[in-house]
């Protein structure tokens, strides 16, 4: 299942932004719902966005939890790993964010750090790297086993897309941020990461939790296709929210607030902005 280089995509012509967005919202009302039915259900969700550096996980992350609720759904980024956490079973520091029950924890970037970037970079020995290729299909066996409701999804782009897009960070200040110097070893070694990432799925491509591939050169339809999968596959169900209604404001009892000149107020920079 290597990646091909060259020129990505598949021909189709891109959605329009209306069309991306009608179905989005549509896709983040079902997500809501699978929330809720989370909740009363007890279940527990986690998914793993693995990928190509500039493949769109984040941004596919965003979409996912933008109308979740925070408390229920949330995102674990893991730093570089202290040097406790060196010492550790590397499974370790990833089990204290595993959900309980009626939450979903959505990895960005999980304990597949050491079959990519730290087997390619050299952050791990041989035997660490052979270590966690027989240890990680025992672990997510466990975890289903458990109960834990496991999906994974690879994020798959051109090595010319990636470079575009590498391209754009660099020149917007917002996004700089999303580069370091081992992400731009992606370019030059684009091939050991393929390698990398096919002998990652020989080994942990299992039947209790496959990987699933999401080609995202078109982010659009990445995070579409990745959305809509994700809800086929959990059996979730339309939980009706008890019915609320306005209570009537109580009239005025005669309580006055202190002046306005006692307060702190921030300034109106938006004022300055429509001379």
């Amino acid at each position: 299942m290597a990646e091909a280089k060259g020129k990505g995509g598949s021909g189709r012509r891109k959605l329009s932004r209306s069309r991306y967005e009608q179905e989005l919202f549509r896709l983040q009302t079902e997500l809501v719902k699978l929330q809720e039915w989370g909740r009363g259900e007890g279940a527990r969700l986690v998914v793993v966005f693995e990928g190509r550096d500039a493949a769109g996980k984040g941004s596919t992350i965003k979409r996912v939890t933008e109308h979740l609720n925070p408390r229920v759904a949330r995102i674990a980024a893991l730093p570089r790993p202290t040097e406790r956490e060196r010492t550790q079973w590397y499974f370790q520091r990833y089990t204290e964010h595993l959900p309980a029950a009626g939450e979903i924890v959505l990895f960005d970037r999980s304990w597949y750090n050491r079959a990519g970037v730290e087997r390619v970079m050299g952050f791990c020995t041989p035997a660490e790297h052979q270590r966690f290729l027989r240890q990680c299909p025992i672990f997510e066996r466990m975890l289903v086993e458990d109960g834990i409701l496991l999906r994974k999804y690879w994020f798959s782009v051109s090595d010319e897309v990636q470079q575009q897009r590498f391209r754009r960070r660099l020149e917007d200040p917002v996004r700089r941020w999303k580069l370091s110097a081992v992400d731009l070893q992606s370019l030059t070694r684009w091939e050991a990461y393929s390698q990398a990432k096919d002998e990652m799925f020989v080994h942990t491509d299992i039947a209790e939790a496959p990987w699933y591939v999401v080609e995202s050169d078109d982010k659009r339809r990445a995070r579409l296709n990745m959305i809509a999968h994700l809800l086929s596959t959990v059996p979730y169900t339309d939980i009706t929210p008890p019915v609320l209604e306005l209570p009537p404001r109580p009239p005025a009892t005669g309580y006055r607030r202190p002046p306005r000149d006692l307060q702190n107020y921030v300034p109106d920079h938006a004022a300055g902005l429509e001379k």
